[in-house]
């Protein structure tokens, strides 16, 4: 064996155990000693069922859930699969391109017809699809767009659900990074919760 072989193999395989091995397994345990719940995913479990992540959008579709940001993600197939977290990534269209003029068109008329009596300006959220295509939060302004349909579908006060909205909108982190937000799950979990009228 070449004597210049044989020093380089031993490299490459400890460089391989170290840093494709050990480093990756005590960074996972560390995060799983520090941050048990985020390392586990950020579920969320209700009466012990796995319901969903805090983390990946879910598809809500009924008129006394609040809806979020459309999702456009596709299946192995190249189909449209919403909320996909196997293969996450936006339309990539051109904000001139005549697909996405249609797609936001057809979305509009679609939160109209759900609550033709919600005038006002439709957020912006509501009709685009986020980087990821799977963004679990929506603007509080959308959120406060959908209560009263939310409220009339679920034979709720149209202020419960406002303040419910309210309760549930998170501040920038550490109150400048970002914009405010709400959890669409999380806000659709706590309208589950209010007894049935």
């Amino acid at each position: 064996m070449n004597p210049q072989v044989r020093p380089a193999l031993i490299a490459f395989l400890t460089l391989t155990v170290l840093t494709g091995l050990a480093y990756p397994l005590l960074l996972a345990g560390l995060a799983r000693m520090a941050f048990p719940d985020q390392a586990a995913g950020s579920l969320i479990r209700k009466d012990g069922r796995l319901v969903g992540s805090r983390l990946i959008e879910q598809v809500f579709t009924g008129q006394g859930d609040f809806w979020g940001r459309p999702s456009a993600t596709l299946g192995a197939d190249g189909q449209p699969l919403p909320c996909n977290a196997a293969n996450s990534g936006g339309a990539n269209l051109a904000p001139g391109n005549p697909a996405l003029r249609q797609a936001i068109l057809a979305r509009v008329a679609a939160l109209r017809a759900a609550d033709p009596e919600q005038p006002g300006p439709i957020p912006v959220d509501l009709v685009t699809a986020s980087g990821s295509g799977l963004d679990p939060h929506i603007s509080p302004g959308a959120a406060l767009y959908q209560a009263h349909r939310v409220a009339k579908a679920r034979g709720l006060g149209e202020a419960e659900v406002l303040a419910l909205v309210r309760s549930h909108t998170e501040s920038p982190q550490f109150g400048f990074l970002g914009e405010a937000r709400v959890n669409v799950l999380e806000l659709n979990l706590a309208l589950d919760a209010i007894p049935a009228r």
